[in-house]
């Protein structure tokens, strides 16, 4: 179903809300993977480096609005996340977040299978089978929720 839509505004729908359980499933999906990260030892704020990072190459200011504060509450610093578009050029991540990192961009652009396979093995060296999985899981979901956004136009509104 279809509402008119006066001439001259954003035609986008919001489909979360136009289809409110395929929404709620997705939300219970980031769910089980949010306990999955956590049952394989992933803390918060390498959960929330991916998600920034996949939020950072599909060009999702919703999601990347969100997720700063996220990581801010769970510890990261404003220096980490002012570079980390730029991860490889610092010192700042540690071997496992780097891994981590690498690997949610290689599943953000599975096209490119040498840096897959290269993300691959430096996950192997730093990360454990559980861990590998937990973080395919959360850059494959916030992948989804990158799309649900951008193809709805998600707004950031300024904080009071």
């Amino acid at each position: 179903m279809t509402s008119p839509v006066p001439a001259g505004t954003d035609r986008r729908i919001y489909i979360d809300k136009q289809s409110p359980k395929a929404y709620h499933a997705l939300a219970q999906t980031s769910e089980a993977v949010r306990a999955v990260a956590a049952d394989a030892g992933l803390d918060r704020v390498l959960v929330e480096l991916v998600n920034l990072r996949v939020s950072q190459l599909n060009g999702c200011a919703f999601c990347l609005h969100l997720h700063t504060r996220a990581a801010l509450r769970a510890g990261d610093t404003p220096q980490r996340l002012g570079v980390l578009a730029a991860w490889r050029d610092t010192e700042l991540f540690t071997p496992a977040e780097r891994a981590a990192l690498a690997l949610a961009e290689a599943t953000t652009a599975p096209a490119d299978t040498a840096a897959q396979d290269a993300a691959y093995a430096a996950a192997r060296d730093a990360l454990t089978d559980d861990q590998i999985s937990a973080v395919i899981w959360v850059a494959v979901t916030i992948n989804a929720f990158n799309r649900v956004s951008v193809m709805s136009r998600h707004r950031v509104r300024a904080e009071q």
